[in-house]
């Protein structure tokens, strides 16, 4: 742990509610190892980020219901989740790709439990969890989650990226097409920055709610 975020992080978080990201990392330590992950992670090429720290970052971004793209972007500028990762209070982070990359390298290689079981040891040598009790989640169901998010995210900014296009390319069509100040507000800003929906049934239907908008526009071509 660099001595800077060591000293500035816990004096910050002491100004309100403990961080849950700060909590995991005073109270579970390290709890993902990069030896665990050495059989989908070669050590030949060019330096990647720790599988270790994606490991907790796909963690914590699970229990934040974040995209990958919201995911990095906290990691790039808060200060738990640099104190939980243990990183330099100026480091970049890394592109939200390398969750993406992560994720599939783990799926490759059969290792979709393996972040699980790592927590659940360290949850029952801390007593958190009873030995033979019964699981709420898995790993495979962390991921599906995480991939939804991701897939919701990318249909926003599919439409916010078309209706740009168009602004540019046919302003007139589209002002008689689409309500532009609602579109405006609701595609103006990078999906990344929304606070997605919690619940499988509620993003669904923020899904349906942007279909439903698109195909109520005029269909007559500009």
């Amino acid at each position: 742990m660099p001595e800077l975020t060591a000293q500035v992080a816990p004096a910050v978080a002491a100004r309100g509610p403990y961080p849950l990201a700060m909590r995991v990392r005073d109270e579970l330590g390290e709890l993902f190892a990069d030896a665990e992950f050495a059989e989908a992670f070669g050590t030949r090429g060019r330096p990647g980020w720790s599988p270790g720290q994606l490991a907790l970052v796909t963690v914590l971004q699970f229990a934040e219901n974040l995209t990958d793209r919201a995911a990095a972007h906290r990691v790039r500028y808060g200060m738990d989740l640099k104190y939980a990762l243990g990183l330099e209070l100026d480091d970049p982070g890394f592109d939200a790709s390398a969750l993406s990359e992560f994720r599939t390298r783990l799926v490759k290689h059969g290792m979709e439990e393996k972040v699980l079981d790592l927590l659940l040891t360290a949850l029952k040598d801390w007593g958190l969890v009873k030995a033979g009790g019964r699981q709420r989640t898995d790993s495979t169901r962390v991921l599906a989650a995480v991939r939804d998010l991701n897939r919701l995210e990318l249909a926003g900014e599919t439409l916010r990226a078309t209706l740009e296009a168009l602004a540019c390319a046919a302003p007139d069509w589209l002002t008689q097409a689409v309500p532009v100040r609602e579109w405006a507000e609701r595609y103006g800003p990078r999906t990344h920055s929304w606070h997605p929906p919690a619940g499988s049934s509620r993003s669904q239907a923020g899904a349906s709610g942007a279909c439903t908008a698109s195909s109520s526009a005029n269909p007559s071509r500009p």
